[in-house]
């Protein structure tokens, strides 16, 4: 058996099912989970149409590089919310569909680690666990950069030995950031690449919610901008990673997509067409579709918008928290254990969040993760409003 098996650790969501065993809560209050970053709005009718309308192509094996007009559309819609005029990337060589970001993120790093070099990958502590997963499965080891308050929940990279970069093979970041919101800016993400061209290791950027960003004027840039910025136009040791599970409230599809190198792409795809995840024929229609309009977007992202302005009111007088940048979650301070707290919480209120303790990892120090939850925003308004009152009589009684 892969010996990376016995390092992995438990599913936040297995730990918070365990945590919450045995729990009785309220009978007269319906439940409202805030636990999982799952996408509640409506889908857009006009993709689950073109779902529909393609449904008999399920007869057809589909490559694994995608219909040309999958990857034109996908080529397209990168270049309209990040690309500077002028600067191209071609959907021939230098994008491919996987089936979400997280089967994507998993693969390529099993793609791109070479475990016979005492292979390391740094990583945001918290984080998505699937980072820490992929690089234990691929033979490689963590390494942890906790994003703390005091950093503004962005990794120091300036504070990793140069002996940690050496042995860096790839680096996760992740923005806006899950769960903190936090969204890096241009000159972070330069300072990133030109880390990577000094020491010789992959970015593997998480934007998955790009798109979800709070500011209209300050959407959240890409990796693919850093790198055009500072004239990398063939985006060496970059990889980006998108889905429409959160640009486009379609978690079911499983559709995202990965662009950057052409030379990491050709590589990847390889490595792809044995993996067998080629996308069914008919989620690339849909897929064109939604990659093919902005208007959705912009209705779903002023949504959570809405729900942060009509939330944020009713906890603040009560819980240490900010207004993230970015994505749809809150990351609350809490007094006291989270775990703790979660239970609670739920015993008595029937609501459901996730212990920031659950997403981190002891490391230099400490757990950054340690007396926080994170808020899941992804209930319809009406919900959040009433999860949002809940809470605060919680806090209060």
């Amino acid at each position: 058996m892969n010996p990376g098996l016995a390092r992995l650790q438990a599913y936040p969501f297995e730990r918070l099912r365990a945590l919450l065993a045995g729990a009785a809560v309220p009978a007269d209050l319906p439940g409202i989970s805030l636990s999982i970053g799952e996408p509640r709005h409506e889908p857009p009718a006009f993709v689950l149409e073109a779902l529909a309308a393609s449904r008999h192509q399920l007869d057809s094996y589909p490559a694994t590089r995608g219909l040309p007009e999958l990857r034109a559309a996908m080529a397209a819609a990168l270049q309209r919310r990040f690309l500077p005029p002028g600067v191209e990337l071609d959907p021939e060589t230098m994008v491919l569909p996987v089936n979400g970001t997280r089967e994507g993120l998993f693969a390529f790093v099993q793609a791109v680690v070479d475990p016979s070099r005492d292979a390391l990958v740094a990583m945001p502590n918290p984080c998505y666990q699937i980072y820490e997963g992929a690089a234990l499965l691929a033979g490689a080891e963590p390494y942890y950069l906790n994003s703390t308050a005091e950093l503004g929940f962005v990794p120091d990279l300036a504070a990793v030995p140069a002996a940690v970069w050496r042995r860096c093979q790839l680096l996760f970041l992740c923005s806006p950031g899950n769960p903190t919101g936090a969204v890096l800016p241009l000159s972070y993400l330069r300072s990133a690449l030109e880390l990577a061209e000094r020491y010789d290791f992959i970015i593997a950027a998480d934007e998955c919610y790009a798109d979800l960003y709070l500011d209209e004027a300050q959407p959240s840039p890409s990796l693919l901008h850093a790198a055009a910025q500072a004239g990398n136009e063939a985006f060496r040791r970059c990889m980006v990673f998108h889905s429409l599970s959160k640009r486009s409230s379609l978690p079911g599809l499983r559709s995202g997509l990965v662009a950057g190198e052409a030379g990491l792409i050709e590589r990847f795809l390889l490595y792809r067409t044995y993996h067998g995840c080629a996308m069914a024929l008919p989620v690339q229609r849909a897929s064109i579709a939604a990659w093919s309009d902005d208007a959705h977007v912009a209705t779903n992202r002023h949504i959570y918008q809405q729900k942060f302005t009509h939330v944020l009111p009713i906890l603040r007088p009560v819980l240490a928290l900010e207004r993230p940048a970015g994505a749809f979650y809150l990351w609350a301070q809490i007094a006291g254990d989270d775990a703790q707290f979660a239970r609670a919480l739920y015993e008595r209120a029937n609501l459901l969040v996730l212990p920031g303790s659950f997403m981190a990892r002891e490391a230099h120090g400490h757990n950054p993760g340690r007396g926080r939850v994170r808020i899941s925003l992804v209930p319809q308004l009406a919900q959040c409003v009433e999860a949002a009152e809940r809470l605060r009589a919680f806090l209060t009684a």
